[in-house]
């Protein structure tokens, strides 16, 4: 089978990541990523082999790469006409503005979770409906926040048939080389209630009934999550199944936070580093063991999510869905990590 020709659009945060998953694929190649202008981030693409090339098709533009000395392969038109698929990784709100020109060329599209759900009208997570977007021309790949709150929930929502939830997120204020942002000495509540988190969730799994709530708070390490699930009357679970339930889920990692000395979010993305995931990534979702508790139907748990990293291997998942590949979510999240982990410690 010749290889998925994948095209990166927008080669920041997530689009440097999603370069390098690809790129560990077997069955996929990176033809290009793009910059909008000279910018250090050009030279790390340049160093990995990857094509650079401009997000617009303006010569002005694409001279502005030569001038700087920066070798630019063309407009975003030209990587479109040599790709299958391209993962827009454009800064949230611009994706939008790129939808015709991929629809235009032909070109399978795939957005991330700062776009909005209406815009392609189809949203995916690897767990939770990998085989609704099989052949899809586009889909968005959910946010970092619902990317966790699927790894989580849905696997409780098939043991149990039901659910319904309450979170409460404290998020990272910025990503750490986001100097824009804040709070910088604040607590800041997002007034919009309920936040779109809990309403992105049932965009994936509709049969989940979750309504959640947001704190931005002065951190760039992760965002953590304060869950309260009501369960069925017949669920039949206790607090150790569910823990067990979640150490059998791909991209879940469940650990004592007290007895590993793991009780912060700066000591778990430590432990990242300490397992030479490049720049100290974390793909999957923390839980604290001993923050978990089951009380009657109700429970109880605190997760943390890296936001630079658990929807990598997910857009990874999903290229496969839109190109009809992999019909099976689990043989994919296997490959997609195992390749992934390979290229990572080379």
């Amino acid at each position: 089978m010749n290889a998925i020709n994948v095209a990166i659009n927008g080669y920041g945060t997530i689009g440097k990541r999603v370069a390098d998953a690809v790129d560990a694929q077997e069955d996929m190649e990176v033809v290009g990523v793009t910059k909008t202008a000279p910018s250090f981030g050009c030279n790390l693409a340049i160093r990995k082999g990857f094509p650079l090339y401009c997000t617009s098709d303006d010569p002005k533009r694409i001279s502005a790469f030569e001038k700087a000395g920066i070798e630019c392969q063309g407009g975003l038109s030209d990587l479109l006409s040599i790709a299958d698929v391209v993962v827009d990784c454009s800064p949230g709100k611009v994706g939008a503005e790129n939808l015709d020109k991929y629809k235009d060329a032909g070109v399978k599209h795939i957005f991330q979770g700062g776009e909005e759900h209406s815009l392609t009208g189809l949203s995916y997570t690897s767990c939770a409906n990998h085989y609704e977007n099989l052949g899809a021309d586009g889909t968005r790949v959910v946010s970092c926040n619902t990317t966790g709150l699927s790894r989580t929930l849905i696997p409780l929502f098939e043991a149990c048939g039901s659910l319904k939830v309450e979170c409460t997120m404290i998020r990272r204020a910025a990503d750490p080389g986001d100097s824009k942002k804040g709070p910088i000495n604040a607590i800041k509540p997002v007034l919009k209630i309920p936040s779109h988190h809990g309403s992105d969730v049932m965009t994936v799994k509709s049969g989940i009934e979750i309504n959640s709530l947001a704190v931005a708070v002065p951190t760039t390490i992760m965002h953590v999550h304060a869950i309260v699930a009501d369960l069925p009357d017949n669920h039949g679970l206790t607090t150790e199944s569910i823990v067990e339930l979640w150490r059998e889920t791909p991209r879940v990692i469940v650990m004592l936070g007290e007895g590993n000395r793991l009780t912060t979010t700066a000591e778990v993305m430590e432990m990242a580093r300490d397992m030479g995931r490049k720049w100290g990534d974390l793909h999957e979702i923390f839980v604290w063991e001993d923050g978990v508790k089951l009380v009657g139907n109700r429970l109880y748990y605190f997760q943390a999510i890296h936001q630079e990293s658990d929807v990598i291997p997910e857009n990874v998942d999903c290229i496969r869905a839109l190109m009809g590949t992999e019909h099976d979510w689990r043989s994919s999240v296997a490959n997609t990590d195992a390749a992934i982990s390979r290229y990572y410690s080379l």
